[in-house]
């Protein structure tokens, strides 16, 4: 993992447009960059005085099909794709506006919006980047799921799924979370679903945007998309974007590892509240604190 010691934000702004997933509406995202201690910060442009919601747990409303995020009755959902790739790609302060509720699902990954970002350029500003430094386990269980998060001096995750079906059964998988294994191994691995499932939810108006485009169906067969897979465990990578991207509204970088096993948006969120109440089990600190160098002597370390 790379430790960069200055905050991050785009070089230039950005724009795509999708579909949300749940909606099948038509969303118009724009990706601006940021000033210092900014944050993440999502702007509908469609509402009345522009309302912004910080992406941060604190405000997190809904986990049942997705992350959805809001204030004071704005809420912005699905939000968990493109939190990824900011965390992936170590971007600290953006302003994202969106024209609906509901962010574009792109093909399903993170590497559209991975690509976005790239597009855009990424720059450093002028002052410390802090990371919760973890000092003792934090874990959590529900069922037959669990979520732990330990000392480490990276961004690791570890992530097991288990289903019973042929194709997919049980998946391991573990990742140091930097930019090159997550634009290279992680970022494209798609949304995925069964397709009784997917039957189920058009027949009642649920997941109106999603198609074999931007999920990957399994039958009782296999893959029901063209092309197949994009990797042998496709399955438990997606898991591994979904928890980057839920573990990213801690609002700082986490130097952890987290050892998750059939973990989901849920249980993701629940960590994250245990994680902030235990404050004997963590601190904050700078990069350049952590590795006793001043600011502006280097830009980032290798770990």
């Amino acid at each position: 993992m790379t430790i960069y010691f200055q905050q991050r934000t785009l070089a230039k702004s950005v724009n795509c447009t999708g579909v949300g997933l749940h909606s099948g509406k038509p969303a118009n995202l724009t990706l601006h960059p940021a000033p210092l201690n900014h944050g993440i910060k999502f702007k509908r442009v469609d509402l009345q005085n522009q309302p912004c919601v910080p992406a941060h747990f604190s405000r997190v409303v809904d986990t049942s099909l997705a992350t959805v995020i809001g204030s004071e009755g704005c809420i912005v959902s699905t939000i968990e794709h493109l939190m990824a790739s900011f965390a992936g790609l170590s971007i600290d302060n953006v302003l994202v506006e969106v024209d609906t509720y509901e962010l574009p699902f792109m093909d399903g990954s993170s590497g559209p919006f991975t690509e976005l970002i790239h597009s855009a350029g990424i720059v450093e500003l002028n002052g410390p980047r802090h990371y919760f430094l973890i000092k003792s386990p934090i874990e959590l269980s529900q069922d037959d799921k669990s979520v732990v998060i330990m000392p480490a001096p990276e961004f690791k995750i570890s992530f097991t799924i288990e289903y019973d079906h042929p194709l997919i059964g049980t998946q391991s998988c573990s990742y140091d979370i930097n930019e090159q294994i997550f634009t290279e191994e992680i970022c494209r691995a798609r949304t995925f679903g069964f397709l009784h499932e997917y039957e189920y939810m058009k027949r009642y108006g649920l997941a109106r945007g999603a198609s074999l485009e931007n999920v990957v169906v399994v039958d009782k067969d296999g893959v029901v998309n063209e092309g197949g897979l994009r990797y042998p465990d496709e399955f438990v990578r997606h898991k591994v974007l979904d928890c980057v991207g839920d573990i990213s509204l801690l609002g700082l970088p986490l130097l952890g590892h987290v050892i998750a096993n059939k973990s989901g948006h849920a249980l993701n969120h629940a960590i994250l509240e245990q994680f902030l109440s235990k404050k004997k089990y963590w601190e904050t600190r700078a990069a350049h604190e952590l590795y006793h160098t001043p600011l502006d002597s280097s830009k980032q370390v290798a770990v």
